[in-house]
């Protein structure tokens, strides 16, 4: 079976995906500079800046890998909660933080500055209107359902909460695309030969890119999930973007 067989389906790529990155996570900063031709951490600035996160905000950062937008984004919040599915993420994420925070009977977690929580962004183990900004860096694409996954989020952000997700594009230009999904391919292929042995391993980014709806269609399904105001944010050229949405209703503005 073909990598691209292996993940046409929602139980197929939630497998293989689990898979990968349970076997990439001690390889997962590198590769990302590397693929990001080291503009990544100026990306996730980016998108830090545009969530104008403030003193009483609750932050929840999803598919949070070793914790990059957490650790930019705990300062300026409340709380900062990293969500990731694969243990070994969390394990080297938290090397770089405090020890979790246990929740509330509400499902909400109590107030620390950075906490981590093992879980799936298809079942969020948090209840209705937890977070007021949520997060994710290379997120929705790996999700087995993406509709489901937007609904989750807009279901634990609070009313006026803001999500914010960076991702790669799929440009709409025929050739650019091609072009692009081809170097990836490319690259991919030798770097998963040489540090894995396996050159699938890092094949699955334009595989995973092909079967992605792009900017344009995740921003639909955002708004058909009940976001207003939202809007792309283009980078390199279109070839990356930053989505910014709202979940409607007025900001609570609560404190500490």
């Amino acid at each position: 079976m073909t990598l691209r067989s292996t993940i046409s389906t929602p139980e197929g790529k939630r497998r293989y995906v689990r898979r990968l990155f349970a076997t990439i996570a001690d390889r997962y900063d590198f590769i990302t500079g590397f693929l990001s031709y080291g503009q990544d951490r100026r990306w996730k600035r980016r998108l830090i800046a545009l969530a104008g996160i403030g003193h009483t905000d609750r932050l929840l950062d999803l598919a949070c890998g070793t914790g990059d937008l957490l650790f930019a984004a705990a300062p300026d919040a409340r709380t900062a909660v990293g969500l990731d599915v694969t243990h070994r993420m969390l394990q080297l994420a938290r090397r770089r933080a405090v020890k979790a925070r246990p929740a509330d009977a509400a499902g909400c977690p109590l107030t620390g500055r950075r906490s981590f929580v093992t879980g799936d962004i298809l079942a969020l183990p948090f209840g209705e209107s937890c977070f007021d900004v949520v997060t994710t860096g290379y997120g929705l694409r790996n999700v087995s359902d993406l509709a489901l996954a937007i609904h989750e989020i807009h279901r634990v952000l609070a009313p006026g909460g803001r999500l914010l997700s960076l991702d790669f594009n799929k440009p709409d230009n025929r050739l650019v695309r091609s072009a692009y999904l081809a170097y990836l391919s490319v690259v991919g292929s030798a770097l998963g030969f040489v540090l894995h042995g396996d050159p699938d391993t890092y094949r699955y980014i334009p595989e995973s890119i092909r079967q992605y709806p792009g900017a344009t269609g995740v921003a639909r399904l955002m708004e058909a999930a009940g976001f207003t105001d939202v809007r792309v944010v283009p980078l390199l050229g279109g070839l990356m973007a930053i989505h910014v949405a709202r979940k409607p209703g007025l900001y609570s503005g609560r404190g500490g």
